[in-house]
């Protein structure tokens, strides 16, 4: 391929990028310029091909990126569907409320947050903990500056908690079946990762004095339907779980059966009716973060085609080892860290159990510092009015201090472990 087909794709990733960037200047949605840009650069990698050859390799690469693409769709529809549902119902406000007190101080309520943010990722995947953890936010009805903080401790909690455990995120279950970590030396990530979130909900907690007043009497009745369509989204987060981890049978699968027997459930209990039929709840997710969520796969998918991504592994012979694992951390906030990781993996890096275990914090943490880094961000700038990449980057500050404690922290375990 030309090397001016090469600059023309990597500017096309810039431009959607930037159109994300200044979304509120220019009032084009997202969604729109990163989807026009991912479908775009496609068709030109379709045109430029030199031979049919080349065309063929092109073709194979797009397959394999949409399926890719499918399965995520599939999963966060099924995973928003519940979500949709039972907080329509108000089952997750009464949860959320039946454990907070009645008088609680915005400070001990961020930390509660950040908390419940990192335990409940490490047994569900982030964008499930995303969906409820931002749930709760909006139902506490804070001021916008102030639920902007909690947001921003919301994604970086999501991502820290699912970093130590194989079934919490993708990046790190790829470094442990490539045999660079063990399963008691991923364990030991959860510590200094829990320590990260402490500080950064302790840095977000500055000027936070005032109290929330939880109103017990706004609680809604449940109803047993409900109740058992909530014991089934539980039943089907362990499901997959156990699923992915005793017979390695892909979570979308598991979400998409849990989605077909809340159908049938619902069917059961007479809860289908015309007036509020409940396949309607699929039409009320934000189909907005699936188009976005399409474009940036597209985009990425392009650039590991032609290389951009396998080049980043020239960092580690200019680098020391634990800078570039840091700058893989930075780098995952623009670039989707799977990819990335996979990329850093074919290139058979030589590195020992310390450096193993701070890239795999770093390429799972380390998207937490841009709103667009990781599917956690892209879901809660989806679902919270105000929450956008330039108020998001309000923070970066902060999060890279975090990020970075957290990382020196988890290399120092690693030291200590090896």
């Amino acid at each position: 391929m030309q090397m001016a087909v090469q600059w023309l794709l990597i500017l096309m990733a810039i431009a959607a990028f930037l159109g994300v960037v200044l979304e509120e200047l220019i009032h084009v949605n997202k969604a729109k310029v990163v989807l026009f840009f991912g479908a775009l650069a496609w068709m030109v990698l379709f045109v430029a091909a030199p031979d049919e050859v080349f065309r063929a390799r092109v073709q194979a690469a797009l397959s394999h990126n949409i399926t890719d693409i499918a399965g995520l769709w599939l999963f966060l529809l099924a995973t928003m569907t519940f979500v949709a549902y039972l907080n329509k119902k108000g089952l997750i406000e009464n949860i959320i409320y039946s454990i907070l007190p009645g008088r609680i101080t915005e400070r001990k309520l961020l930390f509660m947050t950040g908390l419940f943010c990192f335990v409940f990722s490490s047994i569900a995947d982030n964008i499930t903990a995303t969906l409820v953890s931002v749930a709760l936010v909006l139902s506490l009805k804070l001021e916008i500056r102030k639920t902007l903080r909690f947001a921003t401790l919301v994604v970086f909690a999501v991502n820290s908690g699912g970093v130590a455990m194989i079934t919490g995120d993708v990046t790190t279950l790829m470094i442990f079946l490539a045999d660079k970590v063990e399963i008691t030396h991923l364990l030991l990530l959860a510590l200094p990762a829990f320590l990260a979130v402490l500080l950064l909900a302790a840095l977000l907690s500055v000027g936070l004095s005032g109290e929330v007043i939880i109103e017990k009497s706004a609680l809604q009745p449940t109803r047993g339907v409900d109740k058992v369509i909530g014991l089934l989204f539980l039943l089907t987060i362990l499901g997959t779980i156990l699923g992915s981890l005793l017979y390695s049978i892909p979570p979308v699968l598991t979400f998409l059966t849990g989605l077909a027997l809340m159908f049938l459930i619902a069917r059961f209990f007479n809860e289908d009716i015309e007036n509020d039929p409940i396949l309607e709840y699929v039409r009320a997710i934000e189909f907005e973060t699936l188009l976005f969520f399409l474009g940036v796969l597209l985009l990425v998918g392009m650039l590991q085609f032609i290389g951009v991504l396998q080049g980043l592994t020239a960092l580690y012979d200019v680098l020391p080892v634990m800078l570039a694992n840091f700058l893989m951390g930075l780098l995952s906030a623009l670039i989707d860290n799977v990819p990335l990781t996979a990329a850093l993996l074919k290139s058979d890096l030589q590195m020992g159990t310390a450096e193993w275990m701070g890239l795999t914090y770093a390429v799972g943490v380390g998207g937490s510092l841009l709103i667009i880094g990781s599917a956690a961000g892209i879901v809660a700038m989806s679902k919270l009015p105000g929450l956008t990449f330039m108020t998001y980057m309000r923070s970066f500050g902060l999060l890279f201090i975090a990020f970075a404690f957290g990382f020196m922290a988890v290399y120092a375990m690693g030291l200590m472990v090896s």
